[in-house]
């Protein structure tokens, strides 16, 4: 493919060589580059890309796209091109090599500071539920024809991204349904990728710091994005800033909820211990749905996905059908444990996403509600006596324990959450090792009991100091109860 065919509608300089090279792949880790190949220079948070643009070309790559210039002679052989932002350059790239593979099947790309990975979820059951050929890309994994891949981040890299996209497609895919992070959107991984439908969940202060987001504002401003790059969208008209969605939003919009006038809306909701049932009314019917996951939380991903669905075309026996066999990895997870408590693993790792889970499950627990959590090092340190605050106020005991400390003193992060449980009667005790806290909690265990182990989740790794720890509480509460 023309290395000029790439760069199509961006705008650009060649800085020297011919712009109509002849490439045979695109590339932005030079320790992947083969013969012929442009090499993308990534100016990363990590690593700068333009530092390893002579290993490129020594591995034989023709050309380079560039944002800055190069400290370094380059062959008369190799063209370099710059432009304004070569995250931008690489996505567009990617999507023109790989003949945008999007357009070949329906894709759905799921936002929110909560629940992205449910709907996801529920999406994936319902596809299944209607035995149709689907694909599912997000935090957990990523799901081609039935084949589960490991994945490293909720919306992978712009080129990744396209592959995948690339090889669902040559699988005859027909339906997908993907996380988009904020992040992925303000770091253009899903430049250039056109959404059949865009959902809007909620927002909520989250993802802010160095690494991350400068503020709240800039957080809402590329949720936003979406929906500027998407064909219909779908909103949740109670989360307060959806009206900053709908205003933003270039397509056309339709609306869910429970508590505003919306296109899809739930009445009728039936709590239980580990579901959660209601009437799904849409413009044409209204019917009952179950869905085995418990909280009102779980209504809202439920109306996304189903009405999601009902977009599509989907047959609401498969829609019911879908929510009601429903199961995510680390979310309201219950371990089958021979005791006469329950321990549940739960993501939960923001204020708004732990006031959810302890609100909810306080509702309906028979005996005590016990929350075993800690705090992300290298993060907003605002959150923390916040969660503290929290569980002191919704549980009837707190284990304050470690999670992924990263460069950051486990103690230290503990007190900051401790200093929020000071201002409730909550009882709690602080644990630094995760695993002794673990096994303090099933040791200290009544009946009736539940435990909820929050934070990790689906993860199965402690990070920290720069690396990444084999940890999975699944795995870890077995080896302790020795079974």
């Amino acid at each position: 493919m023309l290395l000029s065919k790439l760069m199509a509608g961006l705008e650009y300089e060649v800085v020297s060589g011919a712009k109509d090279r002849e490439v045979t792949g695109v590339c932005d880790d030079s320790r992947f580059v083969t013969k012929d190949n442009v090499f993308v220079c990534i100016d990363g948070t990590v690593t700068d890309g333009h530092q390893y643009a002579a290993d490129a070309i020594e591995k034989g790559c023709n050309s380079l796209i560039v944002q800055k210039s190069l400290h370094l002679s380059v062959p008369s052989t190799v063209t370099v091109i710059k432009t304004s932002d070569t995250r931008k350059a690489l996505a567009n790239a990617a999507c023109i090599f790989y003949d945008k593979p999007f357009e070949k099947f329906k894709l759905a790309g799921i936002t929110g500071t909560k629940g992205k990975t449910t709907i996801v979820y529920m999406l994936r059951y319902i596809f299944e539920a209607a035995r149709v050929r689907y694909g599912i890309i997000g935090t957990i994994s990523n799901i081609v024809n039935h084949v589960v891949r490991k994945t490293g981040r909720t919306t992978p890299e712009s080129l990744q991204l396209q592959k995948t996209f690339y090889e669902m497609a040559d699988e005859d895919t027909q339906y997908v349904a993907m996380e988009v992070s904020s992040q992925g959107l303000m770091l253009h991984r899903v430049y250039g990728t056109l959404f059949d439908i865009g959902v809007y969940n909620n927002i909520s202060r989250a993802h802010i710091g160095p690494k991350e987001h400068e503020s709240f504002e800039d957080y809402l401003a590329n949720k936003i994005k979406l929906f500027s790059i998407c064909k219909e969208g779908l909103i949740n008209v109670d989360d307060a800033h959806a009206q900053d969605v709908i205003s933003g939003a270039t397509c056309k919009i339709y609306t869910y909820g429970i508590n505003h006038k919306a296109d899809f809306f739930a009445d009728g909701i039936t709590k239980f211990y580990d579901k959660v049932e209601f009437d799904f009314n849409t413009p044409t019917y209204k019917k009952r749905m179950t869905v085995n996951m418990p909280g009102k939380y779980n209504v809202y991903n439920g109306l996304a996905a189903a009405a999601t669905a009902y977009l599509w075309g989907f047959d609401p026996e498969f829609i019911a059908k879908g929510l009601a066999e429903v199961s995510v990895p680390g979310r309201t997870e219950k371990l089958d444990l021979p005791l006469d408590c329950t321990v549940m693993i739960d993501y939960a790792h923001s204020p708004d996403s732990l006031l959810n889970l302890l609100s909810e499950l306080k509702e309906l627990v028979p005996g005590r509600l016990v929350c075993l959590f800690g705090c992300g090092g290298d993060r907003d340190r605002t959150m923390r006596p916040m969660m503290g605050e929290i569980a002191g106020t919704h549980a009837d005991f707190t284990v304050i324990t470690s999670d992924n400390p990263r460069t950051e003193k486990p103690e230290n992060i503990i007190n900051d959450i401790e200093e929020g449980m000071l201002k409730t009667k909550g009882k709690y005790i602080k644990i630094t090792d995760r695993t002794e806290a673990i096994k303090y909690a099933l040791e200290s265990a009544l009946p009736n009991d539940l435990i909820v182990l929050a934070g990790k989740g689906h993860e199965d790794y402690i990070e920290s100091n720069g690396k990444k720890y084999h940890y999975d509480e699944r795995e870890i509460v077995r080896e302790l109860l020795k079974i």
